[in-house]
């Protein structure tokens, strides 16, 4: 058997050196509240591809107005801000400043500025092309310097070999131009009679349709049976939604809480800790009221609110120390860890102390410190087992569970293990020392 209360002073001594440490850093540093108590904007997002580092997000919101944007990066794509309260409108426009800045739209909007530049200096040249074939057709076309050298021989001859070509370029330009016309008027009367066989066609009720594969077929209008078509209405409105849609990243968590509403919640939160201590010491005492000697029931309700304190400010403590280095922030889910962790502890140290009840109901009160140190070892391993199984659970779900309930479960970790602690290592010594100390009280 372990001499577990005879060994107390030990136990007592590591407990003052992490509640003093837990103190000295909830007195210097302080908790980091989350906007839940102090009000803002917690959004939460992953990239998809190509990734931003702070200075790049913070440009890309330079425009928005939202005051000091506190970024942590959470793995390697997931990022989390926190900045001031904004409404929906403001909401879009940031994810939309996000999508921007990692698609680079400004650069692919000069691109297709650059794109119709392109496209004149390409007409340009077709242009240029045409006016030089048209110039080979010109009689006023220049003159070559071999040209020059014939009409300086020969004036009259020169002239005169002008003129003919001249006119056999001016009879090749009419036959060119008389071409095109004819062509013309060759397109033109093809979409006459297209457009006249179409409303014949479309008097003879025949459509025309093309199947995904690309082969043509004629349907009969008018056997086509539309009794089973389901008419369907089409929101422009979502349409244009989805094409807007943020293609670059992914929105997992938007919360926006104002400064009201977070004292509130900050109000009730510690209003939901005291109320649930109170009602600890009440249920405890009423349920060992049957066991007054040595000790009064309402001692066993009251050193177990003190081991709840004792696992309460070491949680604070170590989140304290998480804040002033990792700028953790605490907010609802650390409050409902709290809670959780007050109904874990307390059944741990009820068990035991139910055990005592139960030894000293049997054996009598021989030896107060004897009968206490029996039921602690009684009730062991049975506290370590079911604390090392619940802890089994929270590491997996640290592990796996994903960045929104990292901390909730960081909390759960500490505070059953200090919860763990107390019930075997503070609850039932104190209980002992309670009792000493009205004996020699009493003499």
């Amino acid at each position: 058997m372990l001499k577990i209360i005879q060994k107390r002073k030990i136990w007592f001594a590591f407990s003052a050196i992490l509640i003093s440490a837990s103190l000295i850093a909830l007195l210097s540093w302080g908790l980091k509240f989350g906007i839940d108590f102090t009000g803002g904007t917690l959004m939460e997002f992953s990239f998809k591809e190509k990734t931003l580092n702070s200075q790049e997000i913070k440009d890309a919101l330079a425009d928005l107005n939202l005051g000091e944007i506190n970024i942590q990066f959470s793995g390697e794509k997931n990022v989390l801000l926190r900045f001031k309260d904004v409404d929906e409108d403001t909401h879009q426009k940031i994810l939309s400043a996000l999508d921007s800045a990692i698609s680079g739209e400004d650069e692919n909007k000069k691109e297709i500025d650059n794109e119709p530049e392109n496209d004149r200096n390409e007409e340009n040249a077709e242009s240029d092309s045409d006016e030089e074939e048209i110039g080979n057709l010109s009689p006023h076309r220049s003159l070559s310097v071999e040209d020059c050298d014939e009409q300086t021989r020969d004036p009259l001859q020169s002239s005169t070999e002008i003129l003919q070509r001249g006119e056999k370029e001016e009879n090749n330009i009419s036959k060119l131009l008389g071409g095109i016309v004819k062509k013309a008027l060759a397109a033109e009367n093809e979409n006459e009679i297209v457009s006249e066989t179409n409303e014949s066609e479309t008097k003879e009720s025949e459509a025309e349709v093309i199947t995904s594969s690309g082969e043509e077929i004629n349907v009969d209008a008018e056997n086509i049976d539309l009794s089973d078509i389901e008419s369907e209405e089409i929101d422009l409105d979502a349409m244009e939604g989805t094409s807007e849609k943020n293609v670059n990243i992914e929105e997992k968590r938007f919360n926006s809480i104002g400064p009201v509403i977070g004292n509130e919640l900050k109000e009730s939160a510690v209003w939901a800790i005291i109320i649930a201590l109170i009602a600890i010491v009440l249920y405890i005492g009423f349920a060992f009221r049957k066991v007054s000697f040595p000790v009064s029931s309402f001692k066993y309700g009251i050193i177990a609110t003190i081991a709840l304190f004792h696992d309460i400010i070491i949680t604070l403590g170590v989140f304290a120390v998480l804040g002033h280095f990792y700028n953790v922030e605490i907010g609802i889910p650390f409050v409902a860890a709290l809670l959780a962790i007050l109904g874990y502890s307390v059944n741990d140290t009820i068990v035991v102390f139910d055990r005592t009840r139960e030894n000293l109901l049997k054996s009598g009160i021989d030896d107060f410190e004897k009968i206490v140190n029996k039921s602690v070892n009684e009730t062991l391993i049975r506290s370590i087992n079911t604390s090392f199984t619940t802890l089994l659970v929270l590491f997996t779900l640290y592990l796996f569970g994903g960045t929104t309930i990292k901390y909730f479960v960081v909390a759960l970790i500490v505070g059953i293990s200090a919860g763990t602690y107390s019930s075997i290592f503070i609850a039932s010594p104190l209980l002992v020392t309670w009792q000493r100390w009205n004996l020699r009280r009493q003499k």
